[in-house]
């Protein structure tokens, strides 16, 4: 296949591009390149001859055109969004304009190019969101395909609604989608604002580890190179319509998590443990979900998927990723917010 994968300097997309290139589909990366995107994420892969970049913001519809035209991809996965919830709260239009009106660009651009292309029926549009859409779990039950939809922050309901928006194309004009929603992503790449490169980062410096209010929010970890799988997976042998939830198997404390991370640098770097002693406990995050945790049931079943990485040996993993490479994670703590408690809500509204 020739996928047009958005927000491919991403986190997420990062992975997704090189796995579908180690696959030997060819990939169209469409990225804005804003501040949490890193070419760097690809550069394994950017010289091969089924790899193409291009720089365009899926704000931009004319620019989305423009490459549909250009580069007839025979399926989507869209994968560029605002994903910060710290970000989401002091800043919401960001996510609404991205999430949002970008994800309805996206789908009318490629519902033109589809229909001008006769309908071909092997044509995808595979929707990547988050599990965030259905809200907070109590201490037991599990996120299913048909759990209602509950966001608590501008992010989560950004996504929400791009959800509804993909299925209603689908139902509407009858586009070939697919939706999947995600647990908590972990791994090599991963931007040094959220939790993970958070805690590692800050205990190789000796600086003390945020962790936010007791500590006790439970999340499902899922590891990204296990999530990349499943997005390819799903895009290959999903059903169109469905919608596929893609779980770790690895739920965690955040407080329990963190140590982990505390221990496993402490084998590395003996010579600085006890790491835990740097864990700090801070000022919650306002709306912050409890808990987190999907049920896989659908896509185990239906497809044969299911993680390969336990949660211990891809904390082991990442550790040892960054550890490794400090020439890719320095540059990027330069970057806007970077590094800073966001997400107080004592900000201005937006006007």
């Amino acid at each position: 296949m020739k996928i047009l994968v958005t927000g491919g300097a991403g986190f997420i997309g990062s992975a997704v591009v090189r796995r579908a290139v180690g696959l030997g589909h060819a990939v169209v990366n469409v990225d804005a390149l804003t501040y949490a995107a890193c070419l760097e994420n690809v550069a394994s892969v950017a010289d091969s001859p089924l790899y193409r970049f291009e720089q365009a913001d899926i704000r931009d519809r004319a620019a989305l055109d423009r490459i549909f035209a250009a580069h007839q991809p025979d399926a989507v996965m869209h994968l560029a969004a605002e994903s910060h919830v710290d970000r989401s709260i002091d800043g919401p239009a960001d996510f609404i304009e991205t999430n949002i009106t970008g994800t309805f660009n996206m789908l009318e651009a490629a519902r033109q190019y589809w229909v001008a292309h006769g309908q071909p029926a092997g044509f995808r549009f595979h929707h990547i969101s988050t599990d965030e859409v259905y809200g907070s779990l109590g201490a037991v039950g599990l996120f299913t395909e048909d759990t209602p939809y509950d966001p608590r922050s501008p992010y989560s309901a950004s996504k929400a609604s791009s959800d509804h928006l993909v299925r209603a194309w689908g139902e509407t004009y009858g586009l070939p989608v697919l939706v999947t929603n995600c647990s908590n992503n972990y791994g090599p790449y991963h931007f040094p604002e959220k939790l993970i490169p958070v805690v590692i980062l800050r205990a190789l410096a000796g600086e003390a580890i945020p962790v936010y209010g007791d500590g006790l929010n439970v999340r499902d970890w899922l590891f990204v190179e296990d999530h990349a799988d499943a997005l390819l997976c799903v895009l290959g042998q999903g059903a169109v319509g469905r919608t596929y939830n893609i779980g770790g198997e690895n739920e965690a404390t955040n407080i329990d998590l963190v140590r982990m991370i505390c221990a496993e640098l402490d084998r590395l770097r003996p010579d600085a443990a006890p790491h835990a002693d740097l864990i700090t406990f801070v000022t919650d995050r306002p709306g912050h979900d409890r808990r987190y945790a999907i049920d896989p049931t659908r896509i185990r079943t239906e497809l044969g998927w299911r993680p390969s990485v336990t949660l211990q040996q891809g904390i082991a993993r990442t550790v040892r990723w960054y550890l490794d490479n400090a020439d890719w994670w320095q540059p990027l703590l330069a970057r806007d917010g970077v590094g800073m408690r966001l997400g107080t809500a004592t900000g201005k509204a937006a006007t």
